[in-house]
């Protein structure tokens, strides 16, 4: 293992919802006979996977289940994956804040690691007693947290506060005295969470380059979570993607990435609306959304486009009770489901309020936008004057934007200050 810096293999991790310990005394009993008479866990065939849209019918879930990969010295690993797919549970268990159910962990070298604001610092204490307390938990004499002191406190950008309690810095301040200390102290491998989004622009900024240094200059492995698939892409030289707690791929981070991309675009295509698309509705019987279609400026039936490049949704629906007043809104969701965008037909004075007689009818929506490069997806709703749906139509029909991960002008951007769009221009036609 001379060239292994981690190597997990067969980690799962059970856990009982709606409980705060694992299972209560009749499982611990359970568990306690099985062992002592060298059977399997009995609960262990009890749990489902964690798939958070859906019910489930047990009271156990694997967090992650039969994880297996490696990561060499001076490796960079991106891991990513949609909210609640184990990304943030994988990291504890290697920084062993939570031990696995089943599987074993193996690493060679001291772990640093970050992951979540605060992590490692008391409260009471100063920023500088901080940093030497974590120095010595990571087996530092104080003459090498010395050495490192000024280059922590430089990097970190909080010299005024340094002799200050951390329980009065802000978020952003914390990250970044953590951050320093993860970085500049000797650990052989630095973990990092998604914590850095607490943080600036610019300090993200010099906060990669600084895990650019360390893996290439100094050696160390970096396993890094993000959200942010530019920073990831132009970090990380190797990725892994997590799923409902399973391993879903693991190679190159281009290929992570593209197929991280390729699972959440085109699930649901425009065109006629089936029975698998989420739906809400209030006003049963009122209104229907058939079909949705999206075209560009050249009236081409797309789902690529260029920044700044025209949109037109066209959405057919069917009335079947007069409506005597109806607004139309759509959300604009990016592929991690952040809301980016909201416009609604309020906007637009000529229509505030629609009457609709019985028939069918197809509304197209015109929206020109600059939506930084990135995959993103429609909810429409029609609604009456209290904010009840007639129809809604979630999450639906996936359009890319150019340049996704390729251009570093956008790649600190903030989802919701970067993206913009226009008023709509609506235009309602009656098809029978």
């Amino acid at each position: 293992m001379s060239d292994i810096a981690i190597r997990v293999e067969d980690i799962s991790k059970l856990y009982r919802l709606g409980n705060v310990n694992a299972a209560t005394l009749r499982d611990d009993a359970k568990r306690f006979i099985a062992r002592i008479r060298g059977k399997v866990d009995p609960t262990l065939s009890l749990a489902q996977e964690n798939e958070r849209t859906q019910k489930g019918t047990s009271d156990y879930i694997w967090s992650l289940k039969d994880i297996n990969f490696e990561v060499t010295k001076g490796e960079i690993l991106g891991i990513i994956g949609r909210n609640g797919a184990g990304k943030s549970t994988l990291l504890k268990i290697l920084s062993k804040v939570t031990a696995p159910t089943t599987g074993t962990v193996k690493v060679n070298g001291r772990i640093a690691s970050l992951l979540e604001v605060g992590t490692g610092f008391h409260p009471e204490l100063t920023g500088r007693e901080n940093v030497y307390l974590n120095g010595h938990i990571l087996g530092m004499n104080k003459k090498e947290i010395d050495r490192k002191f000024d280059e922590i406190v430089d990097f970190s950008g909080v010299e005024r506060y340094i002799d200050t309690p951390v329980k009065r810095y802000s978020s952003g301040m914390y990250v970044r005295l953590a951050f320093g200390v993860a970085a500049h102290l000797e650990s052989d491998i630095l973990i990092i969470d998604e914590v850095l989004a607490v943080g600036d622009a610019e300090f993200q900024k010099k906060c990669i380059g600084k895990m650019q240094d360390v893996s290439k200059g100094e050696g160390r492995t970096v396993l890094f979570v993000s959200h942010n698939m530019g920073a990831v892409k132009n970090l990380c030289t190797k990725g892994i993607m997590l799923k409902s707690g399973n391993l879903l791929f693991d190679g190159t981070i281009e290929q992570t990435i593209d197929k991280y991309a390729s699972i959440l675009v085109n699930q649901r295509n425009f065109g006629s609306i089936g029975n698998d698309v989420k739906r809400n509705s209030y006003h049963k019987n009122f209104l229907s959304i058939n079909c949705v279609n999206v075209f560009n400026s050249k009236n081409q039936a797309i789902e690529e486009f260029s920044m700044n490049e025209e949109i037109r949704l066209d959405i057919e629906f069917e009335v079947t009770q007069k409506i005597d007043a109806s607004i139309f809104c759509c959300i604009i969701s990016d592929f991690n489901g952040e809301k980016v965008n909201y416009s609604s037909s309020v906007s637009h004075q000529a229509d505030k309020q629609q009457i609709y007689e019985i028939g069918k009818y197809k509304l197209s929506y015109f929206v020109k936008q600059n939506l930084m490069p990135g995959f993103y997806n429609f909810t429409l709703t029609f609604f009456d004057s209290n904010g009840y749906a007639y129809d809604s139509i979630l999450d639906f029909g996936e359009i890319k934007i150019n340049n996704f991960g390729l251009n570093d002008e956008f790649y600190f951007w903030d989802a919701k200050l970067g993206n913009t769009i226009t008023i709509p221009t609506l235009k309602l036609e009656k098809l029978s």
